[in-house]
């Protein structure tokens, strides 16, 4: 087949046969299409979409392009959440080991940051000496002895998704619903689990900036979900400001584990709560008490004692549980204040992120390394009112190159205004 009449064809709007999009998936996968040319096709995409049919073919070849594993010989209820991605979202360092906390296994394989949206490989690789790299044979039998594992995608799991999600990341092709569906899916239906609950973000941090969008791409992935025999529903969560105070990686992990003390902010502690209890209410043991039960699993040390075993397990520092300042640690710190009287709003989310990302905590290259140290505090919430002088934000930063870039982009993502906002929803709608 030519590879450059498949580009012609998806940019010229035409469905592509099974057999294209077969092609071009296994031939990205083996080397043999360059990134180029894949570039070209995904930005084709972007703006030209995928039918149903293309979305299906494209998606359960993705799926196929490595393992897809079977977990059926390990008891329990197998089941894992995915987020969409926003800024601060950190919940799958809580909410997993407090599902398995809860009575279920999770076989969590996760991704790495994308666009201006932080990755949970990247936080959990900030604590040092994690290892997110484990085998197939080690993910299992990490997965029977301690019901969860939280790794990243191996050469065998989707590997043409693995190719894509790091191209997708700096070729501005991120914000499409098609692409986001099928990585996604094509990931976590690989993993073997019984069911799964998505997190799908909406407002100016999330890549689905409208209510319309987001529910399409959640419908999308329910569906796709459904139709290969994995129980699928969906939460969509506000991302019109930050979700807790920490935006970057060591940062992000310290709330975390603030969090799985029963001590985290409130967003994060209701959101992560809500997410597993959509887990196990899929798998028919939630209750009128489950929402009370994992709270107290948060407060009596239930949770932290696992995620402690995971990072032992996966040879992280567990001193840094106890002590969150071993994590790695800024050389500079410094404060950003308000220049006005009013009422908070974040008309533009997303630059915080993208804020962070000029301090070092993303990538604008697949080559860039990230500097775990780095990041913001943000000690002000929608609506709150401040005084001229009070402080908003903390950066932590390394190079001193990188602060009037971040600052400038911080301007860019709050407004204080003299009339009180309208109220956010944590949780908007629950799809089934």
């Amino acid at each position: 087949m030519n590879v450059v009449e498949i580009i012609r064809k998806k940019r010229s709007g035409e469905e592509l046969s099974a057999d294209e999009l077969s092609y071009f998936i296994d031939g990205y996968t083996e080397g043999s299409i360059p990134d180029y040319q894949v570039s070209a096709f995904l930005m084709a995409v972007f703006f030209k979409g995928m039918s149903k049919k293309e979305l299906g073919v494209w998606t359960h070849r993705m799926l196929h392009s490595g393992e897809v594993l079977d977990l059926s010989d390990i008891p329990g209820h197998k089941v894992d959440k995915h987020s969409t991605g926003g800024i601060g979202d950190k919940v799958s360092l809580i909410l997993a080991p407090l599902a398995v906390a809860a009575g279920l296994k999770v076989p969590m394989i996760s991704g790495r940051g994308l666009g201006h949206t932080g990755g949970t490989l990247d936080k959990l690789e900030s604590i040092p000496g994690f290892n997110v790299n484990l085998s197939i044979e080690a993910y299992r039998k990490q997965l029977l002895k301690l019901g969860c594992t939280l790794i990243g995608q191996t050469g065998q799991i989707a590997p043409a998704d693995k190719k894509l999600y790091a191209l997708r990341d700096v070729t501005g092709t991120v914000e499409c619903i098609p692409l986001i569906a099928s990585s996604i899916m094509s990931k976590k239906l690989a993993e073997g689990i019984d069911s799964l609950v998505l997190d799908v973000k909406v407002g100016s941090g999330a890549f689905m900036k409208t209510f319309e969008d987001a529910e399409l791409l959640a419908r999308t992935m329910i569906d796709i979900g459904n139709e290969m025999g994995t129980p699928t529903r969906a939460l969509m969560t506000d991302m019109n400001q930050p979700l807790g105070q920490a935006i970057g990686n060591a940062i992000e992990v310290k709330e975390s584990i603030d969090t799985l003390r029963g001590e985290g902010p409130k967003d994060v502690e209701d959101i992560s709560v809500a997410l597993v209890h959509e887990m196990l209410d899929l798998t028919g043991l939630a209750d009128e008490n489950t929402d009370a039960m994992l709270r107290a699993k948060l407060r009596d040390g239930s949770a932290l004692k696992i995620f402690r075993d995971i990072v032992e397990a996966q040879g992280g520092d567990v001193a840094t549980i106890d002590d969150p300042s071993l994590l790695p640690q800024p050389q500079h710190r410094t404060f950003y204040k308000a220049q006005s009287d009013g009422f908070i709003r974040f008309p533009n989310v997303a630059n915080l992120g993208f804020a962070a990302l000029e301090l070092g905590a993303g990538r604008r290259t697949k080559e860039d390394e990230i500097d775990p140290a780095v990041g913001l505090y943000c000690f002000v919430e929608h609506g709150q009112k401040v005084k001229k002088g009070d402080t908003l934000f903390e950066i932590l930063y390394n190079d001193v190159a990188t602060l009037t870039p971040c600052q400038e982009r911080i301007a860019a993502s709050i407004h204080i205004q003299q009339s009180a906002p309208e109220t956010l929803q944590l949780i908007y709608k629950k799809l089934e």
